[in-house]
C-alpha cells in the first residue's frame, strides 16, 4: 500500500517567506544606513540679517571620527563642493579616541588628508570635541591644521564681514579642554562687550546648550555630539545618546528657543559602541536669508 506524501503546512511557506523578505530589508537599511552619505539642508529666515549674509551658505561638519567615504573621502569632498559653501565648520570629534580598528595615528592622516582639500573649496573653521582631549594627540592635529590653513577657534572669534565687524563667527572650547579656560557664559559676554554684533554664529561641539545660548543672546549655534541617536526610531529624537542614554533629545535637525536656532548634525562616523540605524551619516548645510 502506497503511502501519500503529508504536506507541509501553507502558511510556513509564507511565513519562511516573509521572515527572509525581514532580514533582507532590515540588512540593507543597516548596510545604508552606515554607507551611504546624505547632505541635509536648512534655510533659516531672520527679519534682522545683515544684508552680507543673506544667502550665505555654511557647512558644517561634525563628529568624523576618522571616517571615510570613498578614496581620499572624496564623496564627501564632493558633497561639501556641491553645497557650494561659504565657510565651512568642522565642529568637532575630528578624529575618535576609542576606535580599535584604527588607531588614532591613522585618523590623523586621514583627517590632514581631508582638510587639506576643504581649504581648497571654502575657509574652514574649527573647534575641538570630547575626543580630540581624549586622545592624547591635541597638540600634533592642532598643529597641522593650523598648517593646513584651518582656522583654529579655541575660544576664539572672528569677523565674517571685513571691516564692519558685526558678524561674528565665535568658536566655544570643549568642555574638555583645559581646566583654566573660559567658560562659555563668559567667552560669549566678552564678545558682546567688545563687538556688540548683528549676528552671532557659535560653533559648540556638544549639543545641550541651546537654553545658554538663548540666554546669551546667540542667532545661530551649530552642534553635533549626540550622532543623531544612533539608531532612529519613530516618533523619537533617537534611541542611545552620547552617554549611553535612552531617548535623547536635541539630536538631529533644527530647534528653536526665542531668538536662537540651533542645528544639530548627525554627524558622519559612529562610537560608543553603536553602530547607525535609519541614520545615514550626514552634511548639514544652513543657508541664511533675509525675511
Amino acid at each position: 500500500m502506497a503511502r501519500t506524501r503529508r504536506r507541509e503546512p501553507r502558511g510556513r511557506y509564507i511565513f519562511t517567506i516573509l521572515l527572509l523578505a525581514l532580514l533582507f530589508l532590515v540588512g540593507f537599511l543597516y548596510y545604508d544606513s552606515n554607507t551611504r552619505l546624505v547632505t541635509t539642508e536648512f534655510k533659516l529666515s531672520y527679519t534682522d540679517l545683515p544684508d552680507t549674509l543673506n544667502g550665505f551658505r555654511i557647512v558644517s561638519l561634525a563628529d568624523i571620527h576618522g571616517a571615510e567615504y570613498g578614496e581620499n573621502n572624496q564623496v564627501l569632498i564632493e558633497a561639501v563642493r556641491a553645497a557650494e559653501p561659504d565657510i565651512i565648520a568642522i565642529v568637532g570629534d575630528l578624529i575618535d579616541r576609542y576606535q580599535k580598528s584604527k588607531p588614532v595615528e591613522e585618523q590623523l592622516e586621514i583627517a590632514q588628508n581631508l582638510v587639506a582639500q576643504l581649504v581648497t573649496i571654502a575657509p574652514v573653521y574649527y573647534i575641538t570635541g570630547n575626543h580630540e582631549w581624549d586622545s592624547g594627540k591635541i597638540k600634533p592635529l592642532l598643529e597641522f591644521l593650523k598648517e593646513s590653513g584651518v582656522n583654529v577657534l579655541q575660544n576664539k572669534y572672528v569677523k565674517l564681514d571685513g571691516g564692519g565687524g558685526t558678524v561674528i563667527l565665535a568658536g566655544v572650547e570643549d568642555p574638555n579642554g583645559p581646566l583654566d579656560m573660559i567658560k562659555p557664559a563668559a567667552f560669549i559676554e566678552n564678545i558682546y562687550s567688545k563687538e556688540n554684533p548683528e549676528f552671532l554664529i557659535v560653533l559648540n561641539h556638544r549639543n545641550s546648550s541651546l537654553e545658554l545660548y538663548s540666554e546669551l543672546g546667540a542667532d545661530l549655534v551649530l552642534s553635533g555630539h549626540a550622532h543623531g541617536g544612533m539608531v532612529r526610531l519613530p516618533f523619537t529624537d533617537g534611541l542611545i545618546g552620547p552617554y549611553s542614554e535612552l531617548f535623547p533629545t536635541h539630536t538631529s535637525g533644527e530647534y528653536k528657543l526665542l531668538d536662537t536656532t540651533m542645528v544639530v548634525s548627525r554627524g558622519l562616523g559612529s562610537q560608543f559602541g553603536w553602530t547607525r540605524f535609519l541614520n545615514n551619516p550626514e552634511v548639514v548645510v544652513v543657508e541664511l536669508k533675509s525675511k
